[in-house]
């Protein structure tokens, strides 16, 4: 009896089993957020009386497959937030795309936005790639974000560059997936740059630090930013389109995710924008880019992953004239210049790296990168100009009001370039860490050699009445000439050892991030120990509170720039530059209107030394190519950040700062003289970013955003100067730029699934006003002088070179 009921349950299984698979399945998928768009992950996602369920990936998403004819219930679920339960009615004909945002719990919510918001162990802030894509900048670029940053500066908005806590361009460090890379090195303007070489559209996570970063970060004095491109879950792409280019991705993996590809490309050209310069021509601009970030799973513990980029960038200007009006109420002048002639500048750079990831158990893991970067820069130009520099008539209510009255100064000048430079670096790259409990160990080796060709031919002619300036009476002069053949090929060896740990004291928490770092070069000889230290306290108060203190030695050895003296030879004897960081900062979380919020402050000191001095014309630093000054800097930075409309995350940053450098001098007896000190050329006193972002509140799906920036003027003064001692302060810059989005179509199925819509994961349309107020902001000068005088005087005139004025954009954006 028993074997025949045991047989009878057995035959009843197998056949309820058949029916059961026999039905048609339909796969259900999503992705579970917070209320500010950041991805869940470890979600609990069940199906009340059954055995099935998942949990979300790192970034969100989610996929399980339900029987197409059966109605669905299913709960999302996680600690620290309130659980969700959602029914749809069956039969299914499709897939099912269930997208979900989880709200924090009320005493929950603070603890949730601080591991959204920073790294407390390094120090690093964390920018959510989300309000990234909405910013409205002209280069959409990841370092526009972090010009809206407390301590960081802008070069303009047709730069990526930016400016560090008064450290200069050329200061701040950028990786790529532990890989870091660099830009092209003759670009003189903002206009000639083009594409940053980080793309958005691949980037999983952007972290920041401007100072006090630990041992594991290269050696750069300013900043470092860490990039690293997602490793995609699913099978996708978007796309944007505006008047100012285009980009397309391409994302997917094999079954199990044993293979996956992103790769992206990326067209530019600034064209519609420098038509509003006063210099007026035939702009030809034209930027492209294709990454590619490939990984393959060789087995549990090891995986391969390559890193490609290939960048062409051409900039061609066929100049006609320019007209510009500067001056004040009781002095205004106007230049004109006729011009003629031609530029034509190509940079092309190429990445490839190759990394071996190895986990032999879940406490060690290690990197094996193999690596190399490769730039080919020609710059030519011959541009002739006749000029004209006249007074206005400036007498109210006169019939001649703006029109020249006197001229000043006429002449001519020839302007002739032949330059070009290529670098190759390439090396090897090996790091690790080891896990116990609360403690990590970080340890790092890497060797890197640089192959440089570098190749000047320029000169300035300037006739100024018919004399040669510099005119000395006798000779025909020029007033800049330049040539140099420089080879270089150099070796570079660092390493690292970093150690990480958490203690408790009473009820508090303390993190201690200590390491050492350690590089020497063949070219000079010089070894170079930077040792860190970085404590956070957690304090176990009835508000969230968080302090740090860090300090570390930051040595910037010369790449090549730097070694270059201003007659073209190399430097020799060069030194690298130091600075010592001293920062304390404070972080506090708080609600308001039941919303969260948080206000960072980070009071810092900078002592600089063996300073290479440099002068700034445009996005170009013009080095001194010796250790030649000394100085410091110091500042307060302060943020608050935080839904001040709810469920859209906005922030107001502050900035004082002050650089001052001294130049010191060797007499012939070897005793060193010092000069007074004097602001830096980033010396920046104020600095104010804003970005907020606000919904009409019966539409949602139109969402408006808004950047500003404020910064003082920065000091410049004549090229002819031997330093900045005789400076004078720009007009600071003033910017508003704004743009209105329509959602049409987002993971929540906004627009339904009809048309052209039912194609898309998510779809919006933007339009941008760049510089709302129309201000003219200006980004360098152009040096006029004439000849000398009864008195033998030499009179000079510096003429602004203004950024760009107001322009409209439509852009398109779409995911599939």
């Amino acid at each position: 009896m028993k074997n025949f009921i045991l047989n009878h349950i057995i035959v009843v299984f197998l056949f309820t089993s058949q029916i059961s698979w026999g039905q048609e399945m339909v796969r259900v998928e999503g992705r579970i957020t917070d209320p500010v768009g950041n991805p869940l992950e470890l979600v609990n996602i069940t199906i009340p009386g059954t055995t099935m369920g998942t949990v979300s990936d790192r970034y969100g998403y989610y996929v399980l497959n339900w029987p197409a004819s059966d109605t669905l219930v299913i709960r999302f679920s996680i600690i620290g937030f309130e659980s969700q339960a959602i029914t749809r009615l069956g039969p299914f004909q499709r897939a099912l795309v269930i997208n979900l945002n989880l709200f924090p719990e009320v005493r929950e919510i603070e603890e949730v936005q601080i591991s959204g918001e920073r790294d407390q162990e390094t120090g690093f802030v964390r920018l959510k790639m989300k309000e990234l894509k909405m910013l409205p900048t002209v280069s959409g670029s990841v370092e526009s974000y972090l010009q809206t940053l407390p301590g960081v500066s802008s070069a303009g908005e047709l730069s990526s560059q930016y400016s560090v806590r008064g450290g200069n361009y050329d200061e701040n460090l950028i990786y790529i997936n532990d890989i870091e890379v660099y830009k092209p090195f003759l670009i003189r303007a903002g206009q000639q740059e083009g594409l940053s070489i980080i793309n958005p559209d691949l980037t999983e996570s952007v972290q920041f630090s401007a100072g006090g970063f630990n041992a594991s970060f290269g050696d750069k004095m300013s900043s470092a930013l860490d990039i690293h491109y997602r490793t995609p879950t699913r099978i996708g792409g978007g796309f944007e389109l505006s008047l100012l280019g285009g980009s397309v991705f391409f994302e997917g993996m094999t079954q199990a995710s044993r293979f996956t590809w992103l790769a992206g490309a990326r067209y530019k050209s600034n064209q519609y924008l420098l038509n509003t310069l006063d210099v007026q021509g035939d702009y030809k601009p034209r930027f492209t880019d294709v990454q590619t970030y490939l990984t393959y799973k060789v087995h549990n513990k090891w995986t391969l992953e390559f890193l490609g980029n290939l960048s062409i960038n051409n900039y061609q200007f066929y100049p006609q004239d320019q007209r510009t009006s500067f001056g004040t109420i009781v002095d205004a002048v106007q230049l004109y210049i006729l011009l003629d002639g031609q530029e034509k500048d190509r940079f092309n750079t190429y990445l490839g790296a190759v990394t071996a990831s190895f986990n032999p158990n879940p406490r060690l893991s290690m990197k094996f990168i193999g690596h190399g970067y490769r730039t080919t820069e020609k710059e030519t130009f011959d541009i002739e100009g006749y000029y004209a520099l006249n007074e206005l008539d400036k007498e109210l209510g006169s019939e001649n009001l703006g029109d020249s009255i006197l001229n000043i100064g006429i002449g001519r000048f020839i302007d002739h370039a032949r330059n070009s430079l290529d670098a190759t670096v390439w090396g090897g790259t090996y790091t690790g860490a080891y896990k116990a409990g609360q403690s990590k160990i970080k340890w790092g080796m890497k060797a890197q050699n640089e192959l440089i060709d570098d190749r000047i031919n320029e000169w300035k002619m300037v006739d100024s009445a018919g004399f040669s300036i510099p005119y000395d009476g006798n000779t025909v002069n020029l007033a800049h000439q330049l040539y140099a053949n420089n080879t270089l090929s150099t070796w570079r060896m660092m390493s690292y050892i970093l150690y990480q740990n958490q203690f408790g004291i009473g009820q508090n928490m303390l993190s201690v991030d200590a390491g050492i770092r350690s590089q020497y070069w063949t070219f000079n000889n010089q070894w170079l120990v930077s040792p860190r230290i970085s404590l956070t306290l957690s304090p176990d108060w009835e508000k969230e509170f968080r302090f740090r203190l860090a300090s570390g030695f930051y040595y910037q050895p010369p790449f090549f720039k730097e070694m270059r003296t201003p007659e073209g030879a190399i430097n020799e004897h060069i030194r690298a530059q130091r600075s010592i960081h001293f920062l304390m900062g404070g972080t506090y979380l708080f609600q308001a209107w039941n919303r969260p919020f948080q206000l960072s402050m980070d009071v810092y000191y900078k002592h600089l030394s063996s300073l290479i001095s440099y002068k700034m014309d445009n996005v170009r630093i013009l080095y001194s190519g010796y250790n030649d000054a000394r100085g410091y800097a110091t500042g307060i930075d302060i943020k608050i950040n935080g839904e001040f409309v709810k469920g859209a995350e906005s922030w107001f940053s502050l900035s004082l700062l002050q650089t001052r450098q001294q130049l010191t001098y060797l007499e012939n007896a070897g005793a060193e003289l010092t000069g007074v000190y004097y602001p830096r050329p980033t010396d920046q006193l104020i600095n104010f970013g804003l970005f907020f972002q606000d919904y009409f509140p019966n539409n949602p799906t139109f969402r408006v955003y808004l950047t500003l920036l404020y910064g003082t003027g920065l000091p410049s003064s004549s090229p002819y100067t031997v330093s900045g001692e005789d400076y004078f302060r720009m007009p600071p810059y003033r910017r508003v730029d704004i743009g209105i989005s329509k959602i049409l179509k987002d993971e929540n199925n906004i627009m339904g699934e009809k048309g052209l819509f039912k194609y898309f994961r998510t779809a919006w349309i933007s339009l941008e006003v760049f510089n709302l107020l129309g201000v003219r902001n200006t980004i360098s000068y152009t040096w006029l002088t004439t000849v000398n005088n009864l008195n033998g005087q030499v009179g000079q005139f510096a003429v602004p070179n203004y950024l760009t004025s107001r322009r409209l954009n439509l852009k398109l954006t779409a995911t599939f």
